[in-house]
């Protein structure tokens, strides 16, 4: 066995956690990814060169295609990172959901099960699979408090039920089989190579461009925030020495109404390119980003807080 298996590492996580790997980790690194809108080599544009890293264009819900890939490159750990994630597509497309973050998460365990049968008691004792899933899973919490390991799951959107359901698989496939598993469930990352779609990457270019900054019902929904590198040192940190079995919640004791992540980034902004000196400003007729700031209406089964 040798190296790491990266699902999903052109995404937005995974091509950073690929970074990480690089700077702290000496093994060779597959990045297996499907290349879908959120998905794409230009996040792992500057590390392809790098003779440790290989890509791989695949889909982990195809079960030949996953077979091979762990039967050639004989991994000592696999991180699932492949996942559809934004909340607002599940909710008017439940269905890619389910093919990725459910089937997909079902195809790797399964061909990982079948893979370590045929390898040695030494092999199977230093393998790991890790799933990277989201506090979502949890639902929403009351006005105080976080979430806990032990904590019911209570998902209220489509994004959440199916990581929800990935998550008792892994849990399943864990006790059923002994498969070496764990499971990380992280709060809402920020950081570089986010897809424009997230909050904080869709109100820094909107701000930029003077365009609107859409803010669902009264914007006093409550996230907790994470760097995706401590993120990443935190999925490194329990692929080193977590206990198979166990779960782990990664957050960032950093929570802020999305209110004010939006008054942030409009006064980081106007650090940077003062509304004044912004040409599509002036063509609004506007002199402060805050004018940006439109509310709509609430997105439906929205978690208060979590």
């Amino acid at each position: 066995m040798a190296g790491m298996l990266i699902a999903g590492g052109a995404g937005f996580i995974g091509s950073n956690f690929v970074r990480y790997c690089l700077r702290h980790r000496d093994e060779p690194l597959v990045v297996l990814d499907k290349l879908t809108y959120a998905g794409s080599l230009e996040s792992l544009r500057d590390v392809l060169d790098d003779p440790r890293v290989e890509f791989v264009q695949g889909d982990i819900a195809d079960s030949k295609g996953v077979a091979e890939r762990l039967h050639r490159q004989r991994p000592t750990s696999v991180v699932n990172f492949a996942a559809e994630t934004h909340v607002d597509r599940s909710i008017d497309s439940p269905r890619p959901f389910l093919d990725t973050n459910v089937v997909g998460t079902f195809v790797l365990l399964d061909e990982i099960r079948r893979y370590l049968d045929e390898a040695d008691d030494a092999d199977v004792a230093s393998f790991r699979f890790l799933h990277v899933s989201t506090d979502e899973v949890y639902g929403s919490l009351g006005a105080e408090g976080s979430f806990h390991e032990e904590m019911a799951y209570q998902p209220n959107s489509p994004y959440a039920a199916t990581k929800a359901a990935a998550d008792h698989l892994v849990r399943a496939y864990q006790r059923t089989f002994d498969l070496p598993a764990l499971v990380t469930n992280c709060s809402n990352n920020y950081g570089p190579y986010q897809f424009p779609e997230k909050l904080i990457p869709l109100m820094i270019l909107n701000t930029i461009e003077a365009r609107s900054l859409p803010i669902y019902g009264d914007g006093r929904n409550v996230r907790d925030w994470l760097y995706v590198e401590d993120h990443c040192s935190g999925i490194d940190a329990v692929l080193r020495r977590g206990r198979p079995g166990e779960k782990y919640n990664i957050g960032g004791n950093a929570e802020m109404e999305n209110l004010a992540v939006i008054d942030a980034i409009c006064n980081a902004v106007e650090r940077r390119l003062p509304a004044a000196n912004n040409p599509q400003m002036q063509q609004r007729g506007l002199d402060s980003y805050t004018a940006l700031k439109t509310f709509v209406e609430d997105r439906k089964a929205h978690d208060r807080r979590y």
